[in-house]
Formats: C-alpha cells, sequence, structure tokens
C-alpha cells in the first residue's frame, strides 16, 4: 500500500497493512541542535519547512513515512499585508514592531519564542472599515488558477495532501491579540466584531470555491485556528458559537459538496470546550492532539462524539527526550487507541529540543511493526 492509501483507509475505517510512522515537524532549535551534534547537515537544518525536500530528506534519515502537514492553499489573509517596520528601540535594546497583521509586537534580540503583544492597530469600526476591511476582500489574485488545474498530476501521489481553509478566528486574534479580542466582544459598537469574522469568513470562503472549482482533488481539509490556552477557550463558547459556526458550517458543506469528507482542525490548549460546536459545524479530525501539553484525550472525544470522531496526533512527544523503555510505553498505549479505528498515532506537536534522534528513529521504526 501506499502512504496515502495506508493513512486515508485508516481514517475511513478499512484494512490498512500497518501502521504509517507519521509526524508534525520539528522546531527550528531542535534542527540547528541535531545539527551541532553533527546528526544532520547545518544546510538540511536551516532549509527545513513543512513539505519541503528537506522536510522529504528528514524523513529519510530518520524513518518517517511522511509530515502529516501536507497543506496547499489560497492567499487567503490580509492583502496586502501592512508594512512590517520598527517603531521604536527601547533603553534594554528590545524593539516595538509592527507586524504584517497590524499588530505592535516587543521583540527582544536573541529571543525565539512568542513576542509579547504590545498594541495593536484594529481597536474599533474605523480602523476595521479604512485599514482592515480593504486587505480582507476577495480579489481572483488571491488564488493561483494554473497551479491548482494542474495539481492532481503534479502533486506527491505517495502522500496526503489538504486543503488548507484558513481560520474563522484565529487569525484575527492575531491582528487584534488577546486582550483586543476580548475588548471587541463587549464593544460599544455590538456588532464590530461579528462583522469582522463575517468579512474574513467570506473572503475564505470565496478562495476555497475557486480553488475546488479547479477540480483539484484533496485528501483532507485543514484549519489553523489556536483559540486556547492551558484552561480553555479564549471566549465564551456561546459567543463562538453565535459568531463562528455558520462560517465553519459552510465552508466544510463546501468540502463535502467536492467530495472532502475528513475535515481537521488544529487549536492548541484544551479544546474540549470547543470540539461540540466544531462537531456539529463538520470538523471530524483532531490535529494535533496535545496529550504531553494539556492532557488532551483523544479516546475521551471518541467515547463522547463516536466513531465520526477521528484523530492524527497523540503521542506524548516527551518520550522522545527519555529512553527507549519510555517510548515503548507509549507505543503500548498507541497501539491501543490505534485498534479503535478512524486513529494515526503522530506525536503530538512539533518536535521540541532535547529530542534525541536515535530514539525518532526508533519510534519511526516500532510504529512500522504495528498491524491493525
Amino acid at each position: 500500500m501506499t502512504n496515502r492509501e495506508r493513512a486515508m483507509n485508516l481514517l475511513h475505517y478499512k484494512p490498512a497493512d500497518r501502521l504509517p510512522a507519521v509526524h508534525f515537524g520539528y522546531w527550528t532549535e531542535l534542527l540547528q541542535e541535531w545539527a551541532a551534534m553533527g546528526k544532520i547537515s547545518k544546510s538540511l537544518a536551516d532549509s527545513w519547512y513543512d513539505g519541503s525536500p528537506a522536510d522529504r530528506e528528514l524523513d529519510k534519515l530518520l524513518g518517517w513515512d511522511f509530515n502529516w502537514y501536507h497543506t496547499v492553499g489560497a492567499n487567503n489573509g490580509l492583502s496586502p499585508r501592512f508594512e512590517s517596520k520598527v517603531l521604536e528601540t527601547l533603553p534594554d535594546g528590545s524593539m516595538r514592531v509592527q507586524n504584517g497583521e497590524g499588530m505592535i509586537e516587543r521583540v527582544k534580540p536573541g529571543v525565539t519564542s512568542i513576542p509579547s503583544e504590545d498594541d495593536y492597530l484594529l481597536k474599533d469600526r474605523e480602523a476595521f472599515e479604512e485599514l482592515y476591511l480593504p486587505k480582507m476582500k476577495y480579489f481572483p489574485e488571491r488564488v493561483n488558477l494554473e497551479f491548482f488545474k494542474t495539481l492532481n498530476e503534479t502533486r506527491e501521489q505517495d502522500i496526503p495532501l489538504g486543503l488548507h481553509l484558513g481560520s474563522v478566528l484565529g487569525e484575527i486574534r492575531n491582528m487584534t491579540s488577546v486582550i483586543g479580542m476580548s475588548y471587541l466582544m463587549y464593544d460599544d459598537d455590538e456588532d464590530l466584531f461579528a462583522d469582522i469574522v463575517d468579512a474574513y469568513a467570506e473572503m475564505q470562503y470565496a478562495c476555497a470555491e475557486a480553488i475546488l472549482s479547479t477540480g483539484a482533488k484533496f485528501d483532507f481539509a485543514h484549519y489553523w485556528e489556536d483559540i486556547c490556552f492551558n484552561s480553555g477557550p479564549l471566549l465564551s463558547p456561546e459567543i463562538f458559537e453565535e459568531i463562528c459556526k455558520k462560517h465553519y458550517k459552510k465552508r466544510n458543506d463546501l468540502c463535502h459538496k467536492y467530495g472532502i469528507d475528513i475535515i481537521s482542525l488544529d487549536c492548541d490548549g484544551v479544546t474540549s470546550q470547543l470540539l461540540p460546536i466544531w462537531f456539529d459545524a463538520g470538523v471530524n479530525t483532531m490535529f494535533p492532539i496535545e496529550i504531553g501539553t494539556w492532557g488532551d484525550q483523544f479516546e475521551a472525544a471518541r467515547n463522547k462524539f463516536g466513531t465520526g470522531m477521528l484523530g492524527v496526533g497523540g503521542m506524548d512527544k516527551t518520550a522522545l527526550r527519555k529512553d527507549r523503555a519510555a517510548v515503548d510505553v507509549e507505543i503500548e498505549r498507541i497501539k491501543r487507541l490505534a485498534s479503535l479505528g478512524g486513529f494515526i498515532p503522530c506525536p503530538d506537536h512539533r518536535l521540541m529540543p532535547g529530542t534525541k534522534f536515535e530514539l525518532v528513529q526508533y519510534y519511526a521504526e516500532k510504529i512500522k511493526e504495528i498491524r491493525i
């Protein structure tokens, strides 16, 4: 079987010869760490990104079958983006930087973690209508029609390919900050937040519709959100359902029309309060499933939603920083989850610094031995 056949069969409760060895990429710091140790070349570490030639070369070195995060889509963000520029350099050497989404960030030299949010432009209706709404409009150049018209012949046939649907709320949160989004929900202009979500969502729907109308075929569709944290969602489920659910359903119905029945969503943090809303709107695949960070459990979701809930993830990647015994324990747990069907194990997010190169090789080898 090809990896694509193997994965699609598993997610459709059909027979497969074995489990695929699937991953979700790496922290760049880990790749630099491996390069410094002589495990991989510096050029390989520097050139890696999801789905890149370097990604496939690392697959060969480590024994992976493929990176699940092979997706393509449109230019469905703000367009044109805001000018990225340094607004101010502070006495401690940190800088206040306006990024392409209009967020003002505090950037510290030498620090690679996510910058702190300092200010934002999207504060009121005037800013929305003058600065943002023109950048949220659909125009034909957002979609490379020639690329998608030939995709069926040019794509890598052995790997499942996803249509990236964008985001209903996560990218708006990137424009406003968590604090700004919270204020917008309760602004004096009670319709403003919904208008922002509606405008952005309609543009992204038009992008997906244009892509699918070319005849391009996809194995799954995918959203990126990141609108939860370590104890739950960043907004009330009631507001989320009222303002956002209809847009997921509209986009997912479009996917169903074109034969895409696996629809996944990436949201870090504890997602249990939003899962019912997503599931009811047609999202049916948890990816990733962050057991090592948040204790997220695929089995709990399966018990609640039934066999319609699928999963890719759920392998505690922290075992890959320890030893073979820890990996063996995790593999035994994964075997039981895989026996439920509709589930493909994958490290629960990007592999982090301290992950041991040889343990990744060992894990990939052992996963391929599992028969379902």
